[in-house]
């Protein structure tokens, strides 16, 4: 169980029967009466975000979350196929769940799935993913005008802005939390 002096930004809580997690967390304490905590809360399951403000001494649920570690085997439809890499058993995940993710996803990537339930409700990426570059047009000497970068579509179909020396078929380092080019990957 949590208590409402408990909440800080990042901690999962169960609330009204749902999982949520606290997006934003701010602490008032008035001249008179009782303090308050202010939060911006984000269902896991929807997506939805709204505030709410809690009085001390409030209680909270902790919700019932597992995180397993998986490995991406297919895309079927608007459904991603994961496989438990110690017991074998395949996991579907909707699109919704899979979020942002999807747009670094390769095949055989090991990553973490979350599940509410029994239910999985969301996939964590490793920080850093190689992946090939698929399409770059090449950089024409005196082209100063694009600056000192190009876009670059990726194998999974994501575009990324790369230095201009980059070329089709080399693989590159990318941090999934932000989306953007980190370094070039020796081979």
């Amino acid at each position: 169980m949590y208590e409402s002096s408990d909440l800080r930004k990042g901690l999962k809580i169960e609330y009204e029967g749902d999982p949520y997690i606290v997006v934003q967390f701010d602490f008032v304490k008035p001249g008179k009466g009782q303090a308050l905590y202010k939060c911006r809360l984000k269902n896991m399951l929807t997506g939805i975000q709204f505030d709410r403000t809690f009085r001390s001494g409030e209680k909270f649920g902790e919700p019932n979350l597992e995180e397993k570690q998986m490995e991406f085997l297919y895309k079927d439809g608007d459904k991603f196929c994961f496989m438990n890499t110690s017991s074998y058993e395949q996991e579907f995940v909707g699109e919704d769940q899979v979020a942002d993710a999807k747009s670094f996803l390769k095949e055989n990537t090991v990553c973490n799935v979350l599940f509410y339930r029994e239910r999985p409700i969301g996939i964590t990426l490793p920080t850093f993913m190689n992946l090939r570059i698929t399409k770059a047009d090449p950089w024409v000497k005196g082209d100063t005008a694009s600056g000192d970068s190009k876009p670059a579509t990726l194998e999974t179909g994501y575009v990324v802005q790369v230095p201009t020396f980059l070329e089709e078929g080399q693989l590159i380092k990318i941090d999934t939390r932000t989306g953007s080019y980190v370094e070039r990957v020796k081979e």
